[in-house]
């Protein structure tokens, strides 16, 4: 799966992400957690220029706006560390599957040579639909992301 992800062609074909083992969650927490600290300052300046300027309305309004958007922003990122451990938790089985599978660039399908621990042969999106849902982390799939409706046959897991 590696060289498929990393091949020729494969960007083209967008199979980083078709072919994704899991969500990258690395660094979206610390991404929100700086956009909400640099939007706190922002208000707290807003509050600053009240005092500055004796406009009471300002210094409230900047204060409240600064607390509501640091309270926002501690919710944002401790949803965000929720989903990297959920990420961290699934990543066994999501190695489960996604290792012994094999890409056949002729075909564009994804399938595991043993038949081992899933069988037969599936589209990009039904492998990363089969790979997300055994990790736990399919509820994950973002709204356009074509797995997210793909539909993995029956029988597909072994002893299943």
């Amino acid at each position: 799966m590696r060289e498929a992800i990393h091949g020729k062609g494969a960007f083209r074909k967008e199979l980083p992400t078709r072919l994704a083992k899991g969500p990258d969650k690395d660094w979206d927490g610390f991404l929100h957690f700086a956009e909400g600290i640099v939007l706190v300052g922002l208000a707290l300046g807003w509050a600053y220029m009240g005092v500055d300027q004796e406009k009471p309305l300002y210094i409230g309004g900047g204060l409240v706006l600064a607390v509501a958007l640091l309270v926002g922003t501690l919710f944002v990122v401790r949803d965000d560390a929720r989903e990297k451990a959920v990420e961290r938790a699934g990543l066994p089985r999501a190695d489960y599957f996604w290792l012994p599978a094999r890409y056949c660039g002729g075909c564009e399908s994804v399938f595991c040579p043993q038949g081992e621990p899933w069988r037969g042969v599936l589209t990009p999106e039904q492998f990363k639909r089969l790979v997300w849902s055994e990790a736990g982390y399919a509820d994950q799939l973002a709204a356009g992301d074509k797995a997210k409706d793909a539909e993995v046959p029956p029988g597909t897991v072994v002893g299943r």
